[in-house]
């Protein structure tokens, strides 16, 4: 298989304090790739290292065959990326937003006008579109930035948490589409504090906890690895809670005194 992500001995520090470990990652064409772990633990900042958004304080990154650290602008015009906080221009329109981005990324006015038509259609945005970026709820901004991050077509696909704040049936959608955007030969990386969602779409799954790496591999040699005595199916949830050592299962649980 064609390597599409590699990171070796990937470090961020900021200050005193070491938010990703030296971590070793390797993605694969076409893989829809889970990256896990608990608030805090380094997933936000190795995506920003990862897409060029924060230089790493030490290690290496490759995508798509190139070195990021001196390949970075042919790196960007073939990735997509939903960042955390998504960053769009409240004073624009979704249709002028588009055409921007469309524009940043080469593409001709055709061309921009009929993907973003499609786009605004497929994530229902279309019928107001004279409504600016900063009167949109939090679920259509979040449509909108994944509109934007795959206006071109990208080989390679970042989500930072794309579900939130999205309802059901936008949801149901997005899922569709990157869906058939990976039988397409895409890839993906995802992502997400949502279990299921990641159990239900991703064929491989690494977790990082306090900056580094305590799982990685398929879901399925993932859950091989896990004994399950009474023969069920061992779920991604389960993997996770072994994997960052909170399985608290033998403690007394904790309660709020003024609500036992």
């Amino acid at each position: 298989m064609t390597t599409a992500l590699q990171a070796h001995a990937l470090t961020r520090r900021f200050g005193d304090f070491l938010a990703v470990d030296g971590i070793d990652l390797t993605v694969q064409q076409g893989e829809f790739f889970g990256f896990l772990g608990p608030n805090g633990a380094g997933k936000s900042t190795t995506i920003k290292m990862l897409t060029g958004l924060l230089a790493p304080s030490s290690g290496s990154i490759r995508i798509l065959g190139l070195d990021l650290g001196s390949d970075s602008v042919d790196i960007k015009r073939q990735i997509g990326v939903v960042p955390e906080g998504m960053a769009l221009f409240p004073r624009l329109t979704a249709p002028e937003y588009l055409r921007f981005v469309g524009r940043m990324y080469g593409l001709d006015e055709m061309l921009i006008r009929q993907r973003s038509d499609e786009l605004l259609e497929f994530m229902h945005l279309a019928n107001e579109p004279k409504k600016l970026i900063a009167d949109f709820s939090h679920g259509m901004q979040k449509k909108l930035a994944l509109a934007a991050a795959v206006i071109h077509g990208p080989r390679i696909l970042f989500l930072d948490e794309p579900f939130e704040g999205v309802d059901a049936i936008a949801a149901g959608q997005l899922k569709a589409m990157l869906q058939r955007m990976i039988a397409r030969g895409a890839t993906i990386f995802l992502t997400s504090h949502v279990l299921e969602i990641v159990e239900r779409l991703c064929s491989h799954v690494a977790i990082i906890d306090k900056g580094r790496i305590v799982a990685n591999g398929s879901l399925e040699s993932l859950r091989a690895g896990i004994a399950n005595e009474s023969g069920e199916r061992v779920t991604l949830e389960q993997i996770f809670i072994r994997a960052v050592g909170a399985d608290e299962s033998d403690a007394p649980a904790q309660e709020l005194s003024w609500l036992s």
